[in-house]
């Protein structure tokens, strides 16, 4: 499945230092601590769901939402589940179905050299040093499969929509069943994998 952090967050390294940049910048910026930041959120704020909460965080303070976001996943790091990738998965990948195409998909990118597995709430993704490809379940069956490639690499491909993962997915592939991980989704996969 690939390597993940000492956290279970499945980070590349490129991530890591972003997460680090945050993190330093919100001190040198606030004069305060992600410590003394956790306190006070966790003292004073009592809004209860997450987006409540990064609210509350910048009408009270005016911070960002990627600091929000480093904040409250340091305060209720369990609310967030990065640091249960296996119950992260768990809840996603309930459909028998889905699994198999997921497994499918992660025995064509097992092989890959320094490979990062990160579980999302939403999606798996895979990583070299940036993410390059997702996968997430259809209702209804199936799984759709994000890849950094363009979608004229191959006419199987469409753009996406609206789908959660990073940005840099600028192609998807509905799969229906664990054969359509095919020879030329190996490919996809592949080529998606040595742009990142």
């Amino acid at each position: 499945m690939g390597k993940t952090d000492e956290a279970g967050r499945g980070l590349t390294d490129r991530q890591k230092k972003w997460f680090a940049s945050v993190q330093a910048s919100l001190e040198r910026d606030t004069g305060k601590t992600l410590a003394q930041w956790v306190e006070i959120v966790r003292r004073d704020c009592a809004e209860t769901r997450p987006k409540a909460r990064i609210d509350w965080l910048k009408t009270h303070y005016g911070l960002g939402v990627n600091r929000c976001a480093h904040i409250l996943g340091e305060a209720f790091p369990s609310e967030l589940g990065w640091d249960d990738a296996a119950g992260l998965r768990a809840a996603l990948w309930t459909d028998p179905a889905s699994t198999a195409i997921l497994e499918a998909i992660e025995a064509a990118v097992a092989d890959f050299p320094g490979l990062v597995t990160g579980q999302r709430k939403g999606f798996t993704a895979w990583s070299n040093k940036v993410q390059f490809a997702a996968a997430k379940p259809l209702k209804g069956g199936g799984v759709s499969l994000g890849l950094a490639l363009a979608p004229n690499a191959s006419p199987r491909l469409s753009e996406p929509k609206n789908e959660g993962w990073s940005e840099r997915l600028k192609a998807k592939l509905a799969l229906a069943s664990p054969a359509e991980i095919d020879d030329e989704v190996k490919t996809l996969l592949k080529a998606a994998f040595e742009r990142s």
